[in-house]
């Protein structure tokens, strides 16, 4: 079935709802093993639309680079946890990387050079200005490889891992659409967002990767 273009949400929540919610997946602090390398489908995983049918260029940035508008004035942006998600694994040191069959490879990077990701508010901050005025950083720059090209998901992680030296195992992939678990045949973990990615998805993927791997307990820790 066909998926029709969801209404974008913005990026980012607003400061009264952010007091009351996590911004962190928990399973990035619950001091457990994490992946060694995070890998997201774009479509539908990161965004809820396909850049190469509903997306039409030039694209340009609109309210401070946390959405964009196409030609014909139409908006985009990410799910709306996925923000905070990609800065908390960047703050965290885990690597991330993409891995898209789109047809648009280069409207999809031309997308993630234009969405800036908001700082995440510290704890350390005497004030709210000072996490408003920190640097915002572009979403591509997140990433530490890309794999954006048509074709099947097993050629995109067999790059992936002559590129890292990462085994799949240690890998953890992200997707919307079930036809792309062929990947684990290679030995990869994928975890299936079929509304996308948000905060609840991701733990329970790291979970699912903990428990396929045996590694449901803390390492190298002697008490």
């Amino acid at each position: 079935m066909v998926k029709k273009a969801t209404e974008t949400p913005t990026p980012g929540i607003p400061p009264a709802i952010l007091a009351d919610q996590p911004l962190e997946p928990e399973t990035f602090n619950d001091g457990l093993p994490l992946p060694k390398l995070i890998v997201f489908d774009l479509d539908y995983t990161l965004w809820p639309f396909w850049i190469d049918t509903h997306v039409t260029p030039p694209l340009k940035a609109k309210d401070g680079n946390s959405k964009a508008v196409d030609r014909w004035g139409e908006y985009f942006a990410f799910y709306p946890d996925v923000p905070s998600i990609l800065l908390a694994a960047y703050s965290h040191h885990i690597p991330l990387a993409t891995a898209s069959r789109t047809q648009a490879p280069d409207l999809a990077h031309s997308l993630l050079k234009i969405l800036h990701l908001p700082p995440l508010p510290s704890s350390r901050s005497s004030t709210s200005s000072t996490s408003a005025n920190a640097p915002r950083k572009r979403a591509l720059d997140i990433f530490a490889h890309h794999q954006i090209f048509p074709g099947d998901k097993r050629q995109h992680f067999t790059k992936l891992q002559k590129l890292t030296g990462t085994s799949y195992e240690e890998m953890l992939f992200f997707d919307d659409e079930a036809r792309n678990r062929n990947v684990e045949s290679l030995g990869v973990v994928m975890w299936l967002v079929p509304n996308g990615v948000s905060r609840g998805e991701i733990d329970k993927g790291v979970r699912e990767w903990r428990r396929r791997n045996g590694r449901e307990e803390r390492e190298g820790y002697f008490g």
